[in-house]
């Protein structure tokens, strides 16, 4: 990737509160937050991690050539070497990778999607949009991230800054015009999304989540909200627009509260984007919405009404940017489905088999209100709680597959270092707050109410296939399109919907 050379000095050009001691005028060949990815000459950022702490390895960046090294310690310089104190290192980071990288997201339209549902599902249908518009899409997310046909693995949902300007900058090599991001809590709090500039910032909603990492819910609201309130309103991103979820009270806080240009969507009859009708279907669902563009029918093979909420998301967006609501529908009509999101397996004429995401309180609820809607005899669920995660959601988790299921299966997820029973038993807390009864395996198969404990899911999955009958529907939640299980320190090769492609041919004989 040909970059001219830059200087110290014009890369921190606008950094507030940096003090530099030592030579700013030498070129700068390469940053890096990673000792072991210090090339010679290069900046050293020193981050302060939850689990380590970069100055540490400041001799090992030293040895590897860096002539730079940014840190918010007082340090005395070793000789030819340049200290940069920063109030907060993670924002001169930010900083200094946008202008290594040339500020790609200025050359972009870039969308950040944030909020504690919906976000994969919102850029997919946006992709679908532009794509089918002829647009060149990149997808920066949950799943993957992506351009076209070519893919990279998501380590996490938000790459580091350095890492998010780099890929930015590849994307655009690559033609790119659009890209759709989720924008996490973490990152937001990490400011791995600071100093780039957003043509528009998207609200889905606001439900318990990472409250092992967010003290509280208003923390964890405040980290969402900087992308509107801080980000979107620093003049980086000046013309964005904040697409808001009138349906969520924190997306009404929001619309109250953003000083940007702001479209609105949701049932909510002050929605901008909102549904004059809606049908939902086993195979889909069928929507005439009103825009500030005019009406507009759309017909989707998603399933479910948190999934109209997601296209109304998408469809507002959309038109936020500038597409037409023929465009719209186009792209929306042209998405089959979305990787472990409601995604359907198994024949018609046999129970449906679902696999799903949902890993908190409310998206179980609202995955299970969608199904229950669609008039299956039956609702049976496999569910567990991540090790290592927020220990208070796991009795509402309990809580919220009992108010919507017939049988429930309660299994592991990502036990990580605890102990599966030990989290089975704090699920099982909120059964019994709902009075739900224990089942044994021969009573489960007689058709009986209750709930089972089979803590190896691979089991788990396919003794909810052989209970279910035609009729049914199965929901596989918590995993969604994940291919692994993490036990201890081990990561082990482990997807849902392999096993329930596995349950179902023995079911179908």
């Amino acid at each position: 990737m040909h970059r001219p050379a830059q200087t110290l000095k014009n890369l921190l050009a606008g950094l507030e509160g940096c003090h530099v001691s030592g030579d700013d005028r030498l070129t700068v060949p390469g940053v890096a937050y990673h000792s072991q990815d210090v090339v010679p000459g290069g900046v050293f950022v020193a981050l302060k991690g939850v689990r380590t702490d970069g100055h540490r390895f400041l001799d090992a960046a030293l040895n590897r050539g860096a002539r730079v090294i940014v840190t918010e310690q007082d340090l005395t310089p070793p000789p030819g070497v340049t200290v940069v104190r920063v109030p907060d290192a993670r924002l001169a980071l930010a900083h200094l990778s946008a202008a290594f990288y040339r500020h790609p997201s200025r050359e972009l339209k870039l969308v950040g999607i944030t909020g504690t549902n919906g976000k994969t599902t919102t850029t997919y249908l946006l992709e679908a949009i532009l794509d089918a518009a002829g647009h060149r899409v990149g997808v920066v997310g949950t799943v993957n991230y992506r351009v076209g046909s070519r893919t990279w693995p998501a380590p996490v949902t938000t790459p580091e800054s350095l890492d998010l300007q780099r890929l930015l900058r590849e994307m655009r090599g690559h033609d790119v015009s659009h890209v759709f991001l989720e924008v996490s809590s973490h990152a937001l709090d990490l400011r791995r999304v600071d100093c780039a500039t957003f043509a528009a910032g998207v609200f889905t909603n606001l439900s318990q989540d990472h409250l092992d990492y967010h003290r509280e819910m208003d923390d964890y609201f405040a980290a969402k909200s900087r992308l509107f309130l801080e980000i979107m309103a620093n003049g980086f991103s000046a013309g964005g627009t904040a697409v808001l979820n009138l349906d969520d009270p924190r997306g009404e806080e929001l619309h109250r509260r953003v000083s940007v240009p702001a479209l609105t969507y949701g049932l909510h009859p002050r929605s901008q984007v909102r549904p004059l009708m809606q049908r939902y279907r086993r195979h889909g669902l069928e929507a005439r919405l009103t825009t500030p563009a005019g009406e507009v029918e759309i017909n989707s093979r998603l399933v479910g009404h948190f999934n109209l909420a997601n296209i109304l998301a998408a469809a507002a967006t959309a038109l936020a940017l500038g597409l037409s609501p023929d465009e719209v529908a186009q792209g929306i009509a042209s998405l089959n489905g979305v990787p472990g999101r409601l995604e359907r397996f198994g024949p018609l004429e046999g129970p449906a088999v679902l696999v799903d995401y949902a890993h908190t309180p409310a998206a179980l609820a609202s995955a299970l209100k969608a199904l229950r809607a669609l008039n299956f005899s039956r609702m049976i669920t496999v569910f567990g709680c991540g090790g290592d995660r927020d220990r208070s959601k796991r009795p509402l988790m309990g809580q919220a597959a009992a108010a919507a299921s017939h049988l429930l299966v309660v299994t592991s997820d990502n036990p990580r270092s605890e102990d599966p029973l030990s989290i089975i038993q704090e699920i099982e807390e909120g059964l019994k707050v709902m009075n739900v009864p224990r089942l044994t395996a021969a009573a489960a198969k007689k058709g009986k109410t209750g709930y089972l404990v089979i803590p190896e899911r691979r089991e788990a999955i396919r003794l909810a296939v052989e209970l279910a009958r035609p009729g049914d529907a199965v929901l596989v939640a918590g995993k969604g399109h994940e291919n692994y299980q993490i036990r201890g320190n081990e990561r082990l090769h482990f997807d849902d919907r392999e096993e329930v492609r596995e349950a179902l041919k023995e079911y179908h004989g």
